[in-house]
């Protein structure tokens, strides 16, 4: 059996950092009335990635495996009324 790889930390790609670089950028346009560089914008991107992340990566973790209980739940009474009526 092949051990399973552990996530040690959410990379994004190119593209999404881009993206979320222009949120970012006119974030800061629209409700600050500030211009913002590119490197600010990485810093604030870096600092997301390292502390907001892992936060809401672990909450998605958390809310996926309460939706798999959830569903297990239902295929045991869902298996259940399978069974046909012996009368």
């Amino acid at each position: 059996m092949k051990k399973r790889q552990v996530l040690s930390q959410i990379n994004l790609s190119d593209f999404q950092k881009e993206k979320l670089k222009d949120e970012i950028k006119a974030f800061y346009l629209d409700e600050r009335g500030e211009e913002i560089g590119m490197i600010e914008q990485m810093q604030l991107l870096e600092l997301f990635e390292r502390k907001l992340a892992p936060i809401i990566y672990n909450k998605a973790l958390e809310d996926a495996k309460r939706w798999f209980v959830q569903m297990m739940d239902h295929l045991d009474s869902d298996y259940y009324e399978l069974y046909k009526n012996e009368d």
